[in-house]
Formats: structure tokens, sequence, C-alpha cells
């Protein structure tokens, strides 16, 4: 008999979904999240777990990563199609999203997402954070230069070189 599980992962806990090749679910749970916790509450089914599925979010580049590593035959799933595939349920709960997701894995019916690697993320964050300041430091600048236009003082073709002594 094979396992497959499903993740509706939350930042605090996450519910787990297990059900058998024949569509019977063995296990419902909710466990804090954190892969060694998910890991603990699969032991009974690790011999045989085919699948283990959790929807793409904003705890999946560490989650998966690190549920792989624990040696759990994780996929992320695509979040439109899971959405589309969890529609139908009339009680929307964790606890019956991660029976939806564990029937997904089940069925085979699943888009994987891709999971970018931890360097690409570091430095994604690195521009995005680099852009914001340079929106706020030009936020401050033209709020200054608007500010002192009105004791008479325009500081019209002043350069980023020559602001700060031209404001003193």
């Amino acid at each position: 008999m094979e396992w497959f599980c499903g993740l509706d992962v939350g930042m605090d806990e996450s519910a787990i979904c297990v059900v058998d090749d024949k569509g019977a679910v063995a296990l419902q749970t909710t466990v804090v999240t954190d892969p060694d916790a998910i890991k603990t509450a699969l032991k009974p089914y690790l011999a045989r777990l085919r699948r283990l599925g959790h929807e793409a979010g904003a705890l999946s580049p560490w989650l998966h990563p690190e549920l792989l590593k624990l040696g759990l035959p994780a996929v992320c799933l695509e979040t439109l199609h899971v959405r589309a595939a969890l529609n139908a349920q009339r009680n929307k709960t964790d606890k019956t999203d991660a029976l939806g997701i564990a029937h997904i894995m089940r069925t085979g019916w699943f888009r994987k997402a891709h999971i970018k690697s931890e360097a690409c993320y570091r430095l994604r964050l690195l521009l995005t954070h680099r852009r914001n300041l340079k929106r706020k430091f030009l936020d401050l600048e033209n709020a200054v230069r608007h500010s002192l236009k009105a004791f008479g003082i325009r500081l019209n073709r002043v350069g980023r070189g020559g602001f700060a002594q031209a404001v003193r």
C-alpha cells in the first residue's frame, strides 16, 4: 500500500492529511510549521510515502528544500491549479484543503511549481531592498527641495553630489 500526503502550510501551523492509494484517510492532524515536526508526524508512513504535496506560497522557498533534505518526496504545487481543483469544496478549512491536496497527490493531477535556489532569492531580495532604499532617498530629497521652496530657496540644478552642501 502506498501513501500520499497533502500539506496546507500556514505561518504557525500546517494541516497534514495522509491518504492511501484507494483514497481512504489514514491521518489528519495539525503540527507546527517546521520540517522536523512534519517528518515526525509522518513517521509511520515514511517507508511507503509516494508523494507529499504542498501549495506554492511565501514559505515555499524555505520549506520545500528543507523537506527534501529530510528525505521526504516533496512536490511544490502550482497555486492556480490547486485553487481550481479545491474550488468545488463546500467547506474551506485547512483540514479540508490538506485532504484535497492529498487526493491531488494520489491522482497525479498536478503541476509542479519551480522553486528557485536560495542564492537567487537572496539576490532578488538585495535588489528589491536597494530599489526601495533608492526610492525612499529620492522621496526624502524631493521633500527637502519642496520644503525649502517655502523659504524662497530653489535647488533647481543641484545634482546628487552637491545636494547636501547646497541645502546647508
